[in-house]
């Protein structure tokens, strides 16, 4: 099938190169002509254009690039919207294409345009409920007429693209049972694909341990140190005042603990907030890492920890490090109320939840960790197999594309 994917994200943006590029390549080996169109931010595009465009023609992948415009709010997404539909069009049109694969819900206005307009089928990869994202991290804020207007809007259109699409794809079961609980969307056909993870390349028995001996000493960790990691920018959503306060609770229990910040954010604002709560600067250790670093960074780790604001967006939300650092034999401490990382880890005893953020629930949490490492590396590499495979997710996307190219099928209910 000739397919046109289209992203607000770019390629060159590390959520295109983890979350985007790796699918579409094992979609385009499965026989599938795909063709990219995103959104690029210019700076970024200006240092990465060569690498990802070779990366996707070896791949026999289409790039079809276009910038993204950062300002003014809504006026910006309005133009990008606009640039978007033209260029979808040409690209239908010279290409032949069959069907589009939109990310998230700008780009599935464009796909519903298309669909109107030029009958040609669309995919509603919806990832989370965007709108509410918007107004749960704080984005959009509601007691904003304008904002307000806007926000109502895409939960207008986000019932419309449901009814539309020609498929549907949520990234939990968590999301899936919300939508199946609202009024007149009980039948609603929606598969479920995680965030999933390249399991070879994340995988615990591909790491060079000397290479993780060396950045041991390196950062002037000793062989006894417990390291409690975090992997990723802090941003929005990431609680980093609450994961501070476990690791006080944790030192209390285990003062040869470390806490390291495998993160592209400033050291000092991750030191700054620690001293402040009372922590030695000294136990915290704040690196960033290129992708290809990641296994051995995270490799140093005892147990990884995030905590996720468990807002009602968060149903929707798959941690892409959950596979991640599961493949690579880390037990994980998180919260309850984020998709279905309750359920993942519970069934797979692979890591410790709390419902609260009090000691009492950091310190049970706490408990549970002895129990935790005697699980081996494979065990843990298991459950990420069970639920994160990025070939179990490039198969299901497989099958989504040939219920699509029938049309007359709404997508599988998986």
């Amino acid at each position: 099938m000739k397919v046109l994917f289209i992203s607000y994200d770019g390629m060159t943006d590390p959520l295109g190169q983890s979350q985007v590029i790796p699918y579409l390549k094992g979609l385009s080996a499965l026989g599938h002509q795909i063709s990219i169109l995103s959104c690029e931010k210019k700076q970024r595009f200006i240092q990465e254009e060569n690498e990802i465009r070779n990366l996707l023609e070896e791949n026999n992948i289409k790039w079809f690039p276009i910038f993204y415009t950062p300002s003014p709010p809504i006026l910006s997404t309005l133009k990008d919207i606009w640039s978007l539909k033209k260029k979808s069009k040409e690209i239908i049109l010279n290409h032949g294409i069959h069907f589009v694969h939109c990310r998230s819900y700008i780009t599935a206005l464009v796909g519903q345009s298309l669909r109107r307009e030029l009958d040609i089928p669309f995919i509603f990869d919806m990832r989370g409920f965007w709108a509410d994202e918007r107004v749960d991290g704080n984005i959009w804020n509601l007691k904003n007429p304008l904002f307000s207007l806007v926000y109502n809007y895409f939960k207008r259109k986000e019932k419309v693209f449901l009814k539309e699409a020609d498929a549907v794809v949520s990234l939990t079961n968590n999301a899936k049972n919300e939508i199946h609980s609202w009024q007149g969307f009980q039948n609603v056909p929606v598969t479920v694909i995680p965030c999933c993870a390249d399991l070879d390349f994340f995988s615990y028995r591909n790491v060079n341990q000397p290479e993780v001996s060396k950045l041991r000493n390196e950062l002037g960790l000793n062989p006894g140190d417990f390291v409690l990691s975090y992997l990723g920018s802090l941003g929005t959503w990431y609680m980093l005042n609450e994961m501070l306060d476990f690791f006080k609770v944790l030192k209390t229990k285990r003062p040869e603990a470390k806490f390291l910040f495998i993160t592209a954010d400033e050291p000092e604002f991750v030191v700054n907030a620690a001293v402040v709560k009372g922590i030695d600067g000294n136990d915290i250790i704040v690196k960033k890492a290129k992708r290809n670093e990641v296994p051995v960074y995270c490799s140093l780790s005892s147990v990884s920890i995030f905590f996720i604001l468990p807002k009602y967006s968060k149903k929707a939300s798959s941690p892409t490090k959950m596979g991640e650092l599961m493949s690579l034999g880390i037990p994980i401490i998180c919260n309850s109320n984020v998709g279905d990382v309750v359920e993942i880890l519970i069934d797979g005893g692979v890591g410790a939840v709390i419902d609260n953020f009090t000691n009492e629930d950091y310190l049970s949490a706490i408990n549970k960790i002895p129990g935790l490492l005697e699980k081996s590396p494979q065990q843990n590499y298991d459950v990420a197999q069970k639920y994160y495979s990025l070939k179990e997710g490039v198969m299901k996307f497989n099958q989504v594309y040939e219920n699509v190219s029938t049309r007359g099928d709404k997508g599988g209910d998986v």
